[in-house]
């Protein structure tokens, strides 16, 4: 399965491409999965340009993609930068109107397991981000089923990231949910290439990186997928 982050944290100011609002992210969504995803995950934002997890920015940004593209599985993030206090963060969960159909949770984050908890109740796949091998003992505390889990490598130095993967992966029990796995800046292609090694799940996108896999400047998501679709094994 292949996933496209559109957004992520992403300033239109690092890439003019980078969509926003709730019309851009539905046709970006729209291309990419013509170019060949599965699903894709977003980062809603307010008028501010703010990520959110308010409920009708959630429910714009959910609607717009549904309608564009329907059956098309849509993803939102609950990082903690969003909401820092995890009682307003499980508030903002429960208030949803539009609920995605997965949401990830980053497990070493304060309220995570409650967050997590949450999102099960209101009927959305919980997604675990494992960033440290840590991080795996936190989520294997959560009463929450998970439906899916993240191995986030987050250093931007390749062998680091290459390592951090082995050694989530390594910490995994048996019996584990399907496992995504991938990088971030210099470090997102050569994850990309190891996950497709290890027969996992992975995603690309303008979150990730902003580069093609020959260090070129990416015009959009859509090449990005493109890119990963052609080339499954870049260098």
């Amino acid at each position: 399965m292949l996933k496209a982050c559109l957004n992520g944290t992403r300033r239109r100011g690092e890439q003019p491409a980078v969509p926003l609002t709730p019309a851009e992210l539905a046709a970006d969504a729209v291309r990419c999965a013509s170019a060949g995803v599965a699903a894709v995950h977003v980062h809603p934002r307010d008028d501010s340009g703010a990520e959110s997890l308010d409920p009708a920015v959630i429910a714009a940004a959910v609607s717009a993609i549904r309608d564009a593209r329907p059956g098309l599985p849509v993803g939102v993030s609950t990082g903690a930068w969003i909401v820092p206090d995890p009682a307003a963060r499980v508030a903002a969960v429960r208030a949803w109107t539009v609920l995605p159909d997965f949401a990830s949770v980053n497990a070493h984050e304060p309220g995570a397991a409650e967050v997590a908890a949450a999102l099960h109740e209101r009927g959305v796949m919980v997604e675990a981000g494992l960033w440290t091998p840590a991080a795996v003992g936190a989520w294997r505390r959560w009463s929450a089923p998970t439906g899916r889990i993240l191995v986030e490598c987050m250093a931007e130095r390749v062998e680091t990231a290459l390592a951090d993967a082995a050694a989530i992966l390594g910490a995994l029990p048996g019996g584990h949910p399907p496992v995504l796995l991938h990088g971030e800046g210099p470090a997102t292609w050569p994850v990309y290439a190891e996950a497709v090694r290890r027969g996992l799940h992975t995603r690309i996108g303008l979150e990730d990186t902003l580069l093609m896999p020959d260090g070129t400047q990416a015009s959009g998501n859509a090449t990005l997928v493109t890119a990963a679709r052609t080339h499954p094994t870049p260098h």
